[in-house]
């Protein structure tokens, strides 16, 4: 998911990738410390163009990316023929069907020009004929040895002679393969500190641990299935009053799937009265 930041949260990444404080910035700037640090804050309440003019110079990105009217940092009005893309892929681009974002981190990583020149490769097939030489090279080397010795065909240089027989597809579908899964996995570290991003412990997970508290709780069989039930709904079991708690047990011994403690006493009472 792309995330656009916010003009505080622009000026404060900004500043702090230059290891700056407000001090500093000010220092550097002309604007007062002050002012500088509401306007880093959410709930700012209006920047004057002088201070966005000034800021804008000062971290050599344009206006139009402060004030949130592009993303782009430097090159808020290149040229689209600089950019050398097809009408196609302007239009796609423009949908906002993709993930912008995600597209511009994959083609930017070091390994990108790797990876699309093992694409290039393959697709315009300029590793074809090798490959088609060293495999046929094999195959005589194999018709040779059949010939000659006449070998079983579990025989070991045999198989040794087949598993070097290269397939195009298979080799260059693994090779794209660890290209791009090395790019993904740096792009996966760096997006861990972001809001959109799902945490590192999954939902199933800290079900398992509350259920395995819940199971391990010391108190009575009322408490703990009213622990469970709460733990279900996202109630904080430790803060139900006693009246709340009272209510909750109640409603727990009306259903089918719980065992209730309190209608079992109640049995075994009534059983030593008639006795």
């Amino acid at each position: 998911m792309e995330v656009k930041l916010t003009l505080p949260e622009k000026l404060k990444d900004l500043r702090v990738e230059r290891h700056l404080t407000l001090e500093d910035l000010s220092a550097e700037t002309g604007l007062s410390s002050s002012a500088l640090g509401s306007y880093e804050v959410d709930d700012y309440k209006d920047i004057s163009l002088n201070a966005i003019i000034t800021l804008a110079k000062y971290y050599g990105v344009s206006t139009d990316y402060l004030l949130g009217l592009t993303e782009n940092k430097k090159h808020s009005n290149t040229d689209l023929t600089d950019l050398h893309l097809s009408d196609d892929m302007i239009a796609l681009l423009k949908t906002g069907r993709l993930n912008n974002r995600l597209l511009c981190e994959l083609t930017v990583h070091p390994d990108f020009p790797k990876l699309l020149a093992d694409i290039e490769i393959y697709v315009d097939r300029i590793a074809s004929m090798q490959i088609d030489t060293l495999n046929a090279t094999v195959d005589v080397a194999r018709q040779e040895i059949l010939k000659k010795y006449q070998p079983e065909e579990e025989d070991l240089y045999l198989k040794t002679l087949s598993a070097g027989h290269i397939e195009e597809d298979e080799f260059f579908a693994h090779r794209i393969s660890m290209d791009l899964q090395t790019i993904m996995k740096d792009i996966r570290t760096a997006h861990k500190k972001d809001a959109a991003t799902a945490p590192e412990t999954t939902l199933a997970e800290d079900l398992r641990k509350e259920f395995e508290a819940a199971a391990s709780f010391s108190g009575s069989d009322q408490e703990r299935q009213a622990r469970i039930f709460c733990m279900q709904l996202g109630i904080n079991y430790n803060r139900l009053t006693p009246e709340e708690f009272a209510s909750l047990i109640s409603i727990l011994k009306k259903s089918k799937l719980l065992k209730s403690p309190i209608s079992k006493r109640g049995k075994t009472g009534s059983r030593k009265k008639k006795r």
